[in-house]
């Protein structure tokens, strides 16, 4: 556990290792869920990041988006298929 202090505005700093841990960099987006008694935060994964995720299904080195859609989802049905027949 990582002990940080509110400031008079209100702000927290997240600790370099959690950053780091978590991939969160200058820019970067985080979610902040609110429960009863805790607050979560979250890194958001940004479109360019997470099409960096989808190319690994796509076949060849396009860059086109609408492929690249398209062959991850033949890909992921795929898996899906293979995974039921085990």
């Amino acid at each position: 556990m990582m002990m940080v202090r509110v400031s008079e505005r209100g702000q927290i700093s997240i600790p370099a290792a959690a950053r780091r841990k978590l991939g969160i960099k200058p820019k970067s987006r985080v979610r902040v869920d609110v429960g009863e008694d805790q607050i979560v935060i979250k890194p958001v994964k940004s479109i360019a990041e997470l099409g960096g995720i989808l190319r690994e299904y796509a076949k060849g080195k396009t860059t086109d988006w609408e492929t690249i859609w398209e062959e991850t989802q033949m890909a992921i049905a795929r898996e899906v298929e293979d995974e039921s027949r085990r």
